[in-house]
């Protein structure tokens, strides 16, 4: 079980996870052992709530396929199971993200001494750099 919230969790059939061999400079080790993870995780036939799903798939990630399943590929690590651990993390994390919804902007103006301050400190910096020309001799 992957636990998003109180209320929502991902049962382990829904996530599908493979070993397969890291990628990269490593020695012999990596030529032999299958020890990164690709972890596979269908939105659209999941048993997550509507919400879920719809701000999953408005999500512009390269990480989520246009038919709706985020692939992660973890390789940080030497060992299988910290690999298929930070691969579950980071699930979990793009998930989280997808449904945090935004405080809603709210439009503001500099005030009038902030537009003063600013024109005036503008003015002075073209006063210096005015004397910064060829010296008459």
């Amino acid at each position: 079980m992957l636990k998003l919230s109180n209320a929502v969790e991902i049962a382990e059939w829904e996530i599908e996870i493979t070993q397969i061999r890291a990628q990269g400079a490593g020695g012999q080790n990596v030529n032999k052992v299958a020890s990164a993870v690709h972890l596979r995780f269908d939105v659209q036939n999941s048993a997550l709530p509507p919400f879920y799903k719809q701000r999953l798939m408005a999500l512009q990630d390269r990480r989520i396929s246009k038919e709706g399943v985020i692939i992660i590929k973890a390789q940080s690590f030497r060992t299988l199971e910290l690999n298929k651990n930070d691969a579950l993390e980071r699930l979990k994390e793009l998930i989280q993200e997808a449904v945090k919804v935004q405080k809603a902007r709210r439009a503001t103006r500099p005030s009038k001494s902030a537009r003063r301050k600013r024109v005036d400190h503008k003015t002075q910096k073209g006063k210096t750099k005015a004397l910064r020309g060829k010296v008459d001799v």
